[in-house]
């Protein structure tokens, strides 16, 4: 048995099952705040559905469903296809889901209009809908730093075209490639430094206690709270309990602790909660792209 290889691949599906955790968690308290999330719930840490979107108790939202999405196109192409990747998320959109991000909707619309794979540089992409759904590229490209941003760069550019997003997409990736090397809190802590020394917009000390979908409140509330937390479970639930985007905040906050704790640190009673189904396509897929990632490992 290689104890390393199964570390390592705990700490990706570790990564998987907290990101949709997380995003069923935040779902019921989506757009709310803080005060009103405190005096409806006290502290929220149950997935009990419902929410804006009326889910059922563990359902997942847009985040999840369009990291499947992206996964299974990787998976289908034997790796990374921008092509695969936006007509996934075109049959994606045909099913009607049950929330879909306009910035999202806007770029699946006119790839479908026209074919192109890219946008043109926009001040309306700075949301967090291309970071929210990178996971699988990060998975798939474990090995290679310099595949993981090339990919990272073109999945953004589907829908979302902007410095910020691509710098917090390409930067939370590789923290959890980090952390899911390995590598723990201290070589997560270098990439943050990285990111808000290049970009200090990104800075979350102190936290300016914004929770939207604008990138950089998303990064600054999922930064401040997995750094000052020691848990997963203490993690995401601050994370969610900051309202506002708490669907998409919440998954990015699941994604990484868990790739810190491992699937071993999601809390038993969330993971028993979660979607049976995705959960099944989310461990069948962390398999199949643990194994092309290592595929590219032996290759290089």
């Amino acid at each position: 048995m290689d104890v390393a290889r199964d570390e390592v691949h705990e700490r990706a599906l570790g990564a998987y099952l907290g990101f949709a955790v997380g995003d069923a968690l935040g779902a019921t308290v989506e757009f709310m705040m803080p005060a009103e999330i405190q005096h409806t719930y006290g502290i929220h840490r149950d997935l009990i559905g419902g929410g804006w979107l009326k889910l059922k108790p563990g359902q997942i939202t847009d985040d999840t469903q369009m990291s499947l999405a992206l996964a299974q196109s990787i998976i289908d192409s034997g790796g990374w296809n921008a092509t695969a990747a936006a007509d996934a998320f075109v049959a994606w959109l045909k099913t009607r889901p049950v929330d879909v991000g306009n910035t999202c909707r806007r770029g699946i619309q006119r790839y479908m209009a026209d074919g192109t794979l890219a946008g043109q540089p926009n001040e309306g992409d700075g949301g967090n809908g291309a970071c929210m759904r990178n996971l699988p590229l990060a998975l798939a490209t474990l090995h290679d730093g310099d595949a993981f941003t090339r990919a990272t760069r073109e999945q953004c550019h589907i829908t979302h075209h902007h410095p910020l997003s691509d710098a917090a997409t390409l930067a939370l990736g590789r923290m959890t490639q980090a952390l899911i090397h390995g590598g723990g809190i201290k070589g997560c802590r270098a990439e943050a430094s990285r990111l808000t020394g290049e970009f200090p917009v990104f800075r979350f000390d102190p936290y300016p206690r914004h929770a939207s979908g604008y990138i950089v409140d998303t990064v600054q509330t999922v930064l401040h709270h997995f750094f000052r937390t020691d848990s997963f479970e203490s993690c995401v639930t601050e994370v969610v309990n900051c309202g506002e985007d708490a669907d998409t905040n919440g998954a990015l906050a699941g994604m990484l602790a868990g790739a810190a704790y491992g699937v071993s640190g999601i809390p038993g009673y969330w993971l028993k909660k979660l979607d049976k189904e995705v959960r099944q396509r989310i461990e069948a897929q962390t398999e199949a792209l643990f194994r092309l990632a290592q595929n590219v490992k032996k290759d290089a």
